[in-house]
């Protein structure tokens, strides 16, 4: 890829699904993005792609274990990133408590602890003391 000056715009491959919105887009530690969820029109997606800035390439990673789209992801000091809440597109009851881990150091997804109440649409914040702060958003507790 040819150097491109700083603050520039340069043209790369285009993503796996190409459609892909409502996702989220995480830089890892080793310089890679990883793009997770959203939709795709009428579909849900579970799927995650890796970017490399180095050859403004894309690959397939595992996909995430739940699709959902407006979810948060956060980067944690140990690497991983925490996929939390979102939209499961079901009528019932769209929003998500679940959250679920991805490590990069073996590439797979792990369920982890629920959030106290479901919720998309939020913010969430690394806090210096480890932990993740998830604020405002939709739920369903809070709409009734």
């Amino acid at each position: 890829m040819p150097s491109q000056p700083p603050g520039a715009w340069t043209v790369t491959e285009s993503m796996i699904t190409p459609a892909r919105v409502l996702g989220t887009a995480t830089l890892l530690a080793d310089g890679t993005v990883l793009v997770a969820g959203g939709a795709a029109g009428s579909e849900l997606l579970a799927s995650a792609e890796l970017f490399d800035p180095a050859s403004g390439s894309w690959v397939g990673a595992a996909g995430m274990l739940q699709g959902r789209e407006g979810h948060t992801a956060t980067r944690l000091s140990d690497g991983t990133v925490l996929i939390a809440g979102g939209n499961s597109r079901a009528q019932d009851d769209p929003a998500l408590a679940s959250a679920e881990l991805y490590d990069p150091a073996i590439g797979t997804w792990l369920a982890t602890g629920e959030m106290t109440h479901a919720r998309t649409g939020h913010t969430a914040t690394l806090l210096p003391d480890g932990r993740v702060l998830l604020a405002g958003g939709d739920s369903p507790d809070y709409l009734a």
